[in-house]
């Protein structure tokens, strides 16, 4: 009936026409809001979870009954479906109806991997449209759109120590915008490596690359609160000093990105252990501690620690006095052999940052006491009875006047001359009396056998006769 009536008006005049115009639109609108069940389904459509994929990506899409669109704008896209663990990859419907399928990747406009809980898919120049995704997702799923993935890190200290234990913490964006969707931190591994500069003036040069950590949001470690959209890493610094170029990483199954820090210098491990050997039968040994100080604040170290013994006992200790002497602990001598010091260091360094060291460990050898000789022990002898006595003393008494005899006194160095001559006669007597029996068995033995022999031939001789 409107209808009729907007035809007759526009035919009697167009101004006309235009004011009924306005006012079916009017009453069309009132009607609208008037109607609950319009209102409601208006509601919906503007807080439509279906969004637009331009030029500005969106961290996450969540799925209408698994639908999405692909702007006409998009050249190329990555998603990851999250779907039920151990399910069958998806399978996306184009919107033509047309079906992709992980089996129809090429490796160059498709690109699909698949895991235990999602799909990730790469495709290029992909159809405008509404797309559909038929699979076992999960429930309050969404299409992680993937355009700029980065890493953002606190910067490493300026002092930082070999064998220093470090905690550092970093979180995810993507296009910007952090990312706090949990399954992805399953996509993604975020890794720092240390590459060497190859300054041939430090004790890195030549060094391979070393994987120092590698940051989890698990709650586990140093990780504080599992799922929270914050990765901890652990560093293990147990590398050669040096100079080093820190290199971030985030991978995914499709993707690397890397971003290189300025170079930082590692230094050595600050902490200095020597020992004071119980030498002199104190019962002790002193085990002192120093450090650099140039790079450590003294006055702030504590030390925890064990000592190895050589039998294999192991005994910890702790020392929290805080001053600006060098620390030291007395260890048992308890015997001879290797005695093995490892020890954790904690304090802070000269620009006030706290640390914790794992120390390399520090060892040093007992050696078995020498036994003492006195001058009485090797001119005396044991006596048991006094005729041992008086026998001893007469013969001491004769090799005196044998001695006193003589115009000249032997020296040390004399008696060890004549002890040698003796010793190489004694040699040479016994090389000639060996010849002697060699030559003496010799002639013996000939004589034997050419006696027999010539018995022998006699023998014949008198049985032919």
């Amino acid at each position: 009936m409107l209808a009729r009536l907007f035809r007759k008006r526009v035919q009697r005049g167009p101004l006309l026409g235009l004011f009924v115009l306005f006012f079916i639109y009017h009453a069309a609108f009132a009607q609208t809001t008037d109607d609950p069940s319009t209102a409601k389904a208006k509601q919906e459509v503007e807080s439509s979870p279906i969004s637009i994929l331009g030029s500005e990506y969106q961290n996450g899409i969540k799925l209408m009954q698994n639908r999405f669109r692909i702007d006409y704008m998009v050249d190329e896209i990555t998603m990851i479906f999250f779907r039920e663990y151990g399910s069958s990859p998806i399978v996306l419907v184009r919107p033509d109806g047309s079906k992709i399928f992980q089996s129809d990747a090429d490796g160059t406009d498709l690109f699909w991997f698949d895991a235990a809980t999602y799909d990730m898919i790469s495709l290029k120049k992909p159809t405008p449209g509404p797309w559909q995704a038929i699979g076992q997702i999960i429930p309050n799923s969404r299409v992680m759109v993937i355009s700029d993935i980065a890493l953002h890190a606190d910067p490493l200290p300026k002092i930082i120590f070999s064998g220093e234990i470090l905690k550092q913490t970093a979180y995810l964006t993507n296009h910007g915008k952090p990312i706090d969707y949990r399954e992805f931190r399953d996509v993604v591994e975020l890794n720092i490596e240390f590459i060497s500069t190859n300054n041939p003036n430090f004790n890195n040069f030549g060094a391979q690359t070393q994987n120092i950590a590698s940051f989890e949001d698990n709650g586990k470690g140093m990780d504080e609160r599992p799922l929270d959209g914050i990765f901890t890493g652990q560093f293990n610094l147990s590398v050669a000093d040096g100079e080093w170029s820190p290199v971030f990483s985030v991978s995914t199954p499709m993707f690397t990105r890397e971003q290189v820090a300025d170079n930082l210098m590692l230094y050595p491990n600050p902490i200095k252990i020597s020992v004071e050997k119980d030498e002199i039968g104190k019962g002790y040994h002193k085990l002192l501690i120093d450090t650099e100080r140039e790079l450590v604040d003294l006055s702030t170290l504590l030390v925890d620690g064990k000592i190895r013994f050589p039998n294999g006992d192991i005994q910890n200790f702790s020392i929290t006095d805080m001053s600006d002497n060098v620390r030291e602990y007395e260890i048992v001598n308890y015997e001879s052999g290797v005695y093995r010091v490892k020890l954790t260091a904690y304090g802070n360094t000269v620009e006030g940052r706290e640390f914790i060291l794992d120390v390399p460990e520090f060892s040093f050898l007992v050696e078995e006491p020498k036994p003492v000789v006195e001058l009485s022990d090797v001119t005396t002898t044991p006596i048991d009875t006094e005729g041992q006595v008086a026998e001893e003393l007469g013969q001491n008494a004769e090799l005196n006047a044998n001695i006193d005899d003589k115009t000249d006194v032997m020296t040390t160095a004399e008696i060890d001359e004549s002890e040698q001559g003796w010793q190489k006669s004694t040699v040479i007597l016994f090389v000639i009396g060996l010849n002697l029996l060699i030559v003496i068995v010799g002639a013996g033995a000939i004589w034997y056998f050419t006696r027999r022999r010539s018995n022998g031939g006699l023998s014949k001789e008198l049985k032919l006769d």
